[in-house]
């Protein structure tokens, strides 16, 4: 009897499937970082920062894949995706403040609004700052694989991300707040907000890419 032979693909992920589980986790990354960033952490009264901060530069991670997988053109349909899902957020947990509870529920009830009321405008300077950062991180990160023509991922990565950074934490520290945090807590936010991300992109966000990248080439069918 001839053993019939193995196919070597059969328990492979597809690419189709990749890409759906990449865009998952990147729209719930923003998500998650939005609700984050409602609370600010103050370290030693030098350094301030919103919560969202720790998990933001793995989304950044998430678009650097997106677009060394499936280039600028998918990587902003997903940007695009994940902008409409923020619009959703807002608009359903503004129709749970809007909503009436009992009266026994009042503490619960003060504290859901007290955060959801203040989500949307961190949305909002989200919005603005996602925008503006990850279309410009794609874009950069697409131009930047050109020139070097394909080689030295590390410098797409945290070269775009360094551009992109710039275009996210301003609009989304001032808009978020402005008028809510003194001047100068505003520009330690902004500050350590930018070396932040870009440490955090540089010591762990690049180096998940490549380990992705790694597991990606022997774990599923993509052939890029």
């Amino acid at each position: 009897m001839h053993k019939v032979s193995e196919n070597p693909f059969k328990n492979r992920m597809s690419s189709q499937t990749l890409l759906l589980v990449t865009a998952m986790l990147f729209v719930t990354l923003y998500l998650v970082s939005n609700i984050m960033a409602a609370k600010v952490i103050g370290l030693f009264n030098l350094f301030y920062f919103d919560a969202g901060t720790i998990t933001f530069p793995f989304a950044y991670m998430l678009g650097d894949l997106l677009t060394e997988l499936w280039g600028f053109r998918t990587a902003k349909r997903v940007i695009w995706l994940t902008f409409c899902c923020n619009l959703l957020m807002v608009v359903c947990t503004q129709i749970g403040v809007w909503l009436p509870s009992p009266d026994y529920l009042d503490q619960t009830a003060e504290s859901y609004n007290l955060l959801f009321n203040y989500v949307p405008r961190l949305v909002l300077g989200s919005l603005v700052g996602f925008l503006l950062g990850e279309l410009s991180n794609a874009w950069f990160m697409e131009r930047i694989k050109r020139k070097t023509k394909g080689r030295r991922l590390w410098v797409r990565t945290i070269g775009s991300s360094a551009i992109a950074y710039l275009f996210d934490s301003l609009p989304f520290v001032l808009i978020g707040f402005l008028g809510i945090v003194t001047v100068h807590d505003l520009l330690l936010m902004i500050l350590f907000q930018y070396i932040s991300k870009l440490l955090i992109e540089a010591l762990f966000g690049t180096p998940m890419v490549y380990a992705a990248l790694h597991w990606i080439k022997r774990h599923t069918d993509y052939h890029g």
